[in-house]
């Protein structure tokens, strides 16, 4: 695998300069400098409160939605400025999917669930292609053979494992290239946990995909690369392999042993 230092540039899915969070007073992400290649997985790991959700709330804007959060650096995905004026962040949010920590679809059918965001965002012609749309994403998910004969249920009927899996086919159902995963497994059994793990590993062909988890075993076990995150620092960012056996940094070292959490 390429070393992280001699990547190229242009090869950058995403990439972020010198990104500070403000909530209020609060330093919440102190000059965040990260490169993420298209089609990997990237996992932050790091204590809790250490900063790795509200960096990925970075990358779709959702902090806008926090009152007194103030987000200063560069942020570009394929080049693009996503903090310009010029933004559209509805488009920005269609492009990167969000999968949260404990499953939320809404309270509606199965495949409403699935249907809403190709609807809002007119991404069907007709009902035949949404039909289209809704049976892809469920396939992409993994959930389609639990579910094509029940599309009428609520999707709040499905087992917490299923909700989670619907919620990832609601999320490329628009057809992002980015899927952000917010510990998409913490609330899940081993076995959920299993099939959303080989769920991520299927996905990454198609979709660059930004992980936070609190497992360090999942880290190793899911993504090219692993940022190690500390009270809002980013402490060291390389390939998985060395991030576990290999780090350069003592802190590093120190939460991967257990020393520090």
């Amino acid at each position: 695998m390429k070393d992280v230092g001699s990547m190229i540039p242009n090869q950058y899915k995403i990439t972020t300069s010198n990104v500070n969070v403000d909530y209020g007073n609060k330093r919440a992400l102190h000059d965040i400098n990260l490169q993420i290649e298209e089609k990997e997985v990237t996992a932050l790991i790091g204590p809790s409160g250490c900063g790795k959700s509200t960096f990925i709330r970075c990358l779709n804007r959702m902090n806008d939605l926090i009152e007194g959060c103030k987000v200063e650096g560069k942020i570009m995905i394929d080049e693009v400025d996503i903090n310009s004026p010029d933004t559209d962040i509805v488009e920005l949010r269609a492009r990167i999917g969000m999968v949260f920590q404990k499953p939320n679809p809404f309270p509606k059918s199965i495949y409403d669930n699935v249907a809403y965001g190709p609807r809002i965002h007119g991404l069907a012609k007709s009902n035949e292609d949404l039909d289209n749309i809704v049976t892809k994403s469920l396939k992409r998910a993994g959930l389609w053979n639990e579910v094509e004969d029940r599309l009428d249920a609520s999707g709040l009927s499905l087992s917490g494992g299923q909700q989670q899996r619907l919620c990832i086919a609601r999320a490329i159902a628009v057809n992002p290239d980015i899927l952000l995963m917010d510990e998409p497994c913490s609330a899940l059994d081993p076995i959920a946990t299993a099939v959303i793990e080989e769920l991520i590993n299927e996905l990454k062909e198609r979709y660059t995909i930004v992980i936070v988890t609190h497992s360090m075993q999942q880290a190793a076990r899911l993504s090219e690369k692993t940022a190690y995150f500390h009270l809002g620092k980013m402490i060291e960012y390389d390939i998985t392999s060395n991030i576990f056996t290999n780090p350069k940094h003592e802190m590093t070292e120190a939460y991967i042993s257990g020393r520090i959490g």
